[in-house]
């Protein structure tokens, strides 16, 4: 008899078609790879199919894969990873796709599909530089004004670019390049091969 993972990989396999690169099933979860030029149709399919429903967008973010694996994974950088919820089938489901511009990473908006996407893919377009066209009000959400960037690249200085000070003198705030010294500010711990076993 199949397990509910397998029964759902198999229901997404039916419905999806051409537009599933993938699904996988570890640790009794499901994750879907969905081809990004075929995303908005699947989204619609696994929301609309009375064997799939899944009515919630539990949430939404953007992945930066390029040093995933220390470097070694071939493919694209970006992705956007989906987490839905189906109410009526009692299944969740991680649908993933991959921006195929790396410069320039864009993925379609959800917001239709779901309208709790307005703010999650403002997220992503703001930490990541994820383009969603279609979305209707892209903008950042969480960074400055002014900001410069996607801090969470994972090529993006830990210190950043820029800082802010008060400068009694202008009577303002203020924005100068950072002062700061690259330093580690995590210890590295190298521990022998038997540190573990006691021996």
């Amino acid at each position: 008899m199949a397990t509910k993972p397998d029964a759902l990989a198999s229901a997404l396999a039916d419905a999806l078609g051409d537009a599933l690169e993938s699904v996988d099933v570890a640790r009794g979860e499901v994750t879907a790879i969905v081809r990004p030029d075929r995303l908005a149709e699947a989204l619609r399919t696994v929301r609309d199919r009375p064997e799939l429903r899944f009515e919630v967008l539990v949430d939404l973010c953007g992945v930066d894969y390029s040093t995933y694996g220390d470097g070694a994974r071939e493919g694209p950088r970006f992705a956007v990873v989906y987490h839905l919820l189906s109410l009526a089938n009692n299944w969740r489901l991680r649908l993933r796709t991959f921006a195929p511009d790396d410069a320039f990473p864009v993925v379609p908006s959800a917001v239709e599909i779901w309208p709790s996407a307005n703010w999650y893919e403002r997220e992503a377009f703001d930490l990541f530089g994820i383009m969603f066209p279609g979305h209707p009000d892209l903008r950042r959400i969480l960074t400055d004004y002014g900001f410069v960037g996607h801090p969470f690249r994972k090529d993006f200085p830990l210190s950043g670019h820029v800082e802010m000070r008060y400068d009694p003198e202008q009577g303002r705030v203020v924005y100068q390049p950072v002062t700061i010294e690259p330093r580690e500010v995590t210890p590295r711990i190298i521990r022998e091969d038997s540190y573990a076993t006691g021996a």
